[in-house]
Order: structure tokens, then sequence, then C-alpha cells
């Protein structure tokens, strides 16, 4: 086996553990939270379950290519993988371990094509500012009542059909944001592949959902339960229909690949903040806090993927 092919697959293998554990649980993690008192094993079947399809539609709809069509504009390495490609899901994986929501989307695609940082940022940018505001409105003047008596009732039994909806709204927020991040993980394999490939990558994928679920998420989830009521199956619902509907909207906007990570920081932050103005617990300088924080942990993120984006070709070359 060749280098190149050896740090093909490294890539891989690297990208898929580092970005499952970091971005899926951003989208997996009120999942989690309102599901707390559940097996985990059920979980994970149900997550990998959605993951299974959405991969085999991907691959045979795109013609071998389960990323969607998502990586026309990052085209393979004229000189195949080096170990510059494998360094950003490294620097995930440490970054991850403190907790940090860094953009995956950045750290992993800003590497292969540099050229495309201006219009990933356009993108990942309305991402954050249509769903803080979108947040807001929504929690702010559309169902701040219904916030209200959620937090009220919260250790009354839940409805039945609140669970259905809750897993439906799972579904489609979880078939979403893999539509939008799977070429964070296929960027480092041929644009198109076989069946065999396919099937061994979605089943590498599909054990590392496992082992995040019998983490309960790591420490990335902890952005989710600081955040009020994000552990109430009721809430979590509202906040995944509205993540999901978000991303499907960006998703038709172009292919250009987009920062999942600051679209859900964005709804968080709207969300916290609409219900600090309205139920005033936690107080507005608390959760002002909260967002703040998680703006400058994505803003370093950001910092780490330029300095990699454009600083490891210029050391590659020096060193070659």
């Amino acid at each position: 086996m060749a280098p190149t092919e050896v740090l093909m697959i490294l890539g891989f293998l690297l990208a898929a553990y580092s970005i499952i554990a970091n971005d899926a649980i951003q989208t997996l993690g009120t999942f989690l939270a309102s599901n707390r008192h559940r097996p985990w094993w059920v979980l994970w079947l149900f997550a990998g379950s959605v993951l299974s399809v959405v991969v085999i539609y991907g691959w045979v709809s795109s013609g071998g290519d389960p990323a969607y069509g998502r990586l026309e504009k990052f085209p393979e390495p004229e000189g195949g993988i080096t170990w510059i490609h494998v360094i950003p899901p490294l620097a995930i994986l440490f970054l991850t371990r403190w907790g940090i929501p860094v953009s995956t989307t950045f750290l992993v695609l800003a590497i292969f094509n540099p050229e495309n940082i201006g219009q990933m940022l356009i993108k990942s940018g309305g991402g954050y500012l249509v769903a803080f505001f979108v947040a807001i409105i929504v929690y702010r003047f559309v169902i701040s009542k219904t916030t209200e008596y959620f937090d009220q009732t919260s250790e009354d039994p839940t409805p039945a059909y609140w669970v259905f909806l809750q897993w439906s709204a799972t579904a489609f927020l979880w078939s979403q944001w893999l539509i939008q991040d799977l070429a964070n993980i296929f960027v480092y394999l041929p644009r198109t592949i076989d069946l065999t490939s396919m099937l061994l990558a979605l089943a590498f994928m599909v054990g590392l959902l496992g082992i995040v679920f019998f983490q309960f998420g790591g420490a990335i989830q902890k952005i989710v339960t600081s955040k009020t009521g994000t552990a109430d199956i009721r809430a979590a619902t509202i906040i995944d229909f509205m993540y999901a509907i978000i991303l499907l909207i960006f998703k038709e906007w172009s292919n250009m690949p987009m920062s999942t990570t600051w679209v859900f920081l964005g709804l968080l932050a709207g969300r916290q903040l609409a219900i600090s103005l309205h139920m005033y617990l936690p107080s507005l300088k608390d959760s002002a806090h909260l967002v703040y924080t998680d703006i400058l942990k994505a803003g370093f993120g950001l910092v780490v993927s330029l300095v990699l984006a454009f600083g490891l070709p210029p050391l590659y070359a020096v060193l070659s």
C-alpha cells in the first residue's frame, strides 16, 4: 500500500472519529439529554439507522458519492493525501477534549482548498445570525408562554405523543446535519467510492457513534446541558425542529459546505437570551456570559483553522 493511501485511510478514520465526537453530539445532544433515562444502545440503534439510510441513499443517488456532491469545489489533492491533511482532525480531537465547539468544516475542508474559506465564512456566519434571530423571535414572542409552562411542569409525566414528535424531530435534524457534514469526513476518500468501501466506512462510523452514545456525549454535551431546559423532551423537540429547518434552508442555498456548529451555537444563544428576557431565570447577565463563552470558543477554533489552512502548505513545501 502506497504512503498516500495509508494517509488517506488514516485521515478518514481520524476525521470520522473527531467529527462524530465533536459535531454529531451538537446535533444529537438534546436527544441524549432528554432521553437520559433510556438505555444508551436503544438511542444508538436509532441514530445509527438514520445514519445508514442517509449514507446509503447519498451513495446511490449521487453515483457513488456519499457526500451528496458537496465536494465539487474541493478536488482531490494532486499529489494525494499528505501529512498536512491529517493534522486538522488531530487538532479537532484535542480541542474536543477541552469541550471547545470547533467548526470541523473550517478545520478539515480549509486545508483542501483555502480559496473557499471566504464563501464558507459568509454562509456559516449567515447561518449563525439567522439561527440567533429566529430563536430570539420564536422564543420571546411566539412560544414564550410555552417555555414557561415547560419549566413549571418539567417534573410531570410527559405525554407519549411528545416522545414520537421528538424522535421524529431528531431523525429529521440528524439527516440534515449528515447531508451537510458528511463532506468533512469523505473528503479524504476518492470523490466516488465502490460499494465495499462505502459499507466499510459506514460500519466504522456507526461503531464510533456507539462510543459517543456510551459516553453520553463527552465534553461537548456540557454545552447543551448548560442551557436552560434542554433536558425537557418538549423543549428539545422544538430546538431540533428549528435547527433542522434552518439547515434544510441553507442546504438548498448552495452546495458549499457550512459550519453546522455555528448554526447550533446561534440557535442555542438566541434561545437562551430570549428565555432570560421573558423569565429572568437565569439572569440576562449569566445567559450573556454563556453565549459570550461559546462565541470565544468557536472563534478560537476558527483561528486554529485559518492558521492550519494557510500555514501548513508553505511548511510542507519547505520540508519537502
